[in-house]
């Protein structure tokens, strides 16, 4: 294909397209992301609402598809970097509220630097190396076999309705049925505790995810709930008199969620953290070569005639853009500790720890999926690695230092978010013929219009839900799973308590996931057990776990009906299309239902009168049914 004949990409309706499908994904998934600790990756959505809305405004190339869903596909991304970090300074009490301009300059600017970070790595990556990149080579076969995208729309359409359903009628809601269907008991001195999320959106994400990555998690939460917390209910709480105190009449639910919350979730943060060294030791002969080559690459490229396919944003531009989006990060750095012998390293700290991490997140994405990346261990590293600096410049008591750090890891998780996506997006475009450069532009703005929705999302969030950490007025608040582990991790390592003992047994039971799955990859076996989605599972509470496990069983049962992986991935990609509606419909329905809660000042404004409030009986037809339909429209051939 010669440089006359490209089919147009970058054109003004796929740019609008993609600033507002950004934007849409960005909201939907700072709701599940609080909600559940998982994001989904959004490429395949993003790209049927593409083919379907340009189809009707007089159709579009696949190229020009790519381009829309290459920018939409930011919006998961910036989401993902904002709520695993940000949050944490309103956890911390640094921040009554998301700040407008600091929450649009940690995001917008992180994306940005991510993208500028990922682009020597395009050619060694996806060229030389040829990694996988699972959601980018699907979201390529979707644009490729992009008949008939109305149906996909449909489907879309049908299951966002009853995912937002399910969520109108529940607690935040109507409350029709609760939330969670769970049972407790004392067993002795120990606890006996089962439960489920009545979540439409975690069985969209558990089928996405697979059955594999469903049943970590559902190992991590059986560990924490099943194994460790009667354990130290029957051996252990005896010796912390102040949590013992607290437990005294509580029901066997209750004290098992209060066990877990002070003691029990602190093995997932030992295992994320070895998780997260891990990632680095794995690939790190890999990583350096890819890095190496890709920068040899650019420099030989230069004032030669290359194809169109082959042409990615200049090196030069690459430096003197990140000089320029990093100044105002130092600006607001310098602007949080007043003191230029503290920002100076802050700002070091984060341009070389965030080159480095999104150089993970990019190869982990080739290996395992956006999905799967195990950012938040990585992103633990950094605040780690962040606070010891910190400390020797500020004082192991310094008030500010869990600030600083939280600030370093902010800006580097959405630079690795976005690398990630970046090369996903890439591989996408690499296979359908399209323009680098173009892609890295669009990604680009995608990441900058969805930084502009994350703070007003996030302040109605937390004004109608809570985030975190429960209070008086939000009982049962957003989880924020990775930022309020992160804001216990900065604080701990400035003066703060951590139960060192059990971060300590979680770092030994990651360890122990290593060692199994090395035995896994010895024996060449399909089922691996990558750290990071064990470590999740023993973070999250078990009744999230559940719903995530049987979504992936549901995707299982799919894939045995059409005959196996690669003929379910021939076959369509109408089950895919369902759960990322389920998701997506709950997730805008949480949002929606957040406007009237905080205009009345009220969150039972939309609650029915209690004799026409059922049990969890009720929400598990509801959700038994949806998942029915799931199964039912996975096994349609498209």
């Amino acid at each position: 294909m010669n440089q006359a004949a490209v089919a147009p990409q970058l054109t003004f309706r796929a740019i609008t397209l993609s600033i507002v499908l950004a934007m849409i994904l960005a909201a939907a998934n700072t709701y599940l992301g609080l909600f559940a600790g998982m994001t989904i990756a959004s490429a395949i959505p993003a790209a049927v609402v593409s083919m379907a809305v340009l189809r009707l405004l007089g159709g579009g190339g696949i190229l020009e598809n790519n381009i829309v869903q290459t920018g939409a596909s930011a919006g998961s991304s910036i989401a993902s970097g904002v709520i695993f970090t940000i949050p944490a300074l309103v956890i911390l009490g640094y921040w009554s509220d998301f700040q407008y301009m600091w929450v649009l300059a940690i995001a917008g600017l992180g994306g940005i630097l991510g993208v500028f970070f990922s682009v020597p790595l395009r050619r060694a990556l996806i060229v030389d190396q040829g990694l996988a990149f699972p959601e980018g080579k699907a979201a390529a076969e979707v644009l490729k076999t992009g008949e008939n995208p109305a149906q996909g729309v449909r489907i879309l359409g049908l299951s966002a309705l009853g995912g937002g359903f399910a969520k109108l009628a529940a607690a935040s809601g109507l409350r029709l049925f609760p939330d969670t269907a769970a049972a407790g008991a004392w067993a002795g001195k120990g606890i006996a505790y089962f439960g489920t999320n009545l979540s439409p959106a975690l069985l969209g994400v558990g089928y996405i995810v697979g059955l594999n990555i469903g049943i970590l998690v559902l190992i991590g939460g059986m560990i924490s709930w099943n194994v460790a917390i009667p354990i130290y209910s029957a051996f252990f709480l005896d010796g912390n008199p102040q949590l013992a105190a607290s437990l005294v009449g509580a029901s066997a639910e209750d004290a098992a969620g209060a066990i877990w919350s002070a003691q029990i979730r602190y093995l997932g943060v030992g295992a994320m953290l070895v998780g997260g060294v891990w990632a680095l030791i794995s690939i790190r002969e890999s990583l350096l070569s890819g890095i190496k080559s890709g920068l040899a690459a650019a420099r030989a490229s230069a004032g030669t005639v290359v194809a169109h396919t082959e042409q990615d944003l200049p090196m030069k531009g690459i430096l003197i853009g990140t000089l320029l989006f990093t100044l105002p990060l130092f600006w607001l750095y310098q602007n949080i500790v007043h003191d230029l012998t503290v920002s100076l390293p802050m700002t070091i700290i984060m341009i070389v720890a965030g080159f480095l991490f999104c150089s993970v997140s990019a190869y982990m994405a080739g290996l395992v999926g956006s999905s799967n990346n195990p950012v938040s261990g990585i992103t633990i590293c950094t605040i780690l690695f962040a606070s010891l600096v910190l400390m020797v410049l500020m004082g192991r008591g310094a008030p500010l230092g869990p600030v600083a750090a939280i600030m370093i890891g902010a800006v580097v998780c959405c630079s690795a978010c976005i690398g990630g996506d970046n090369l996903q997006d890439l591989k996408c475009g690499h296979i359908v013929g399209a323009t680098p450069w173009k892609q890295q532009v669009m990604l680009a703005i995608g990441a900058a219009s969805s930084a502009l929705v994350m703070a007003p999302v996030l302040n109605l969030l937390l004004k109608a839900y809570g985030i975190g950490v429960p209070s008086a007025e939000h009982p049962s608040p957003l989880i924020a799973p990775q930022a309020t582990l992160m804001a216990s991790v900065a604080k701990g390592m400035f003066g703060g308590h951590l139960p060192w003992g059990m971060i300590q047994i979680g770092g030994l039971i990651g360890a122990a996931v290593i060692a199994w799955d090395l035995w896994l990859e010895k024996r060449g076996a399909k089922f691996r057990a990558p750290v990071l989605a064990v470590a999740v599972g023993i973070y999250l509470p078990l009744d999230l776990s559940v719903p995530i496990f049987i979504g992936g069983l549901i995707a299982h049962l799919v894939e045995r009906k059409l005959g196996g992986p690669e003929a379910a991935a021939r076959a369509g990609r109408n089950g895919m299309l369902f759960a990322a509606g389920l998701i997506t419909g709950e997730a805008l329905m949480g949002i929606f239902i957040a406007i009237p809660i905080v205009m009345s000042g009220s969150a039972d404004v939309l609650a029915l009168p209690a004799s026409l409030q059922f049990g969890g009986w009720l929400g598990l037809l509801v959700v038994g049914w949806l998942a029915w339909w799931l199964y039912r429209t996975g096994i349609r051939r498209a």
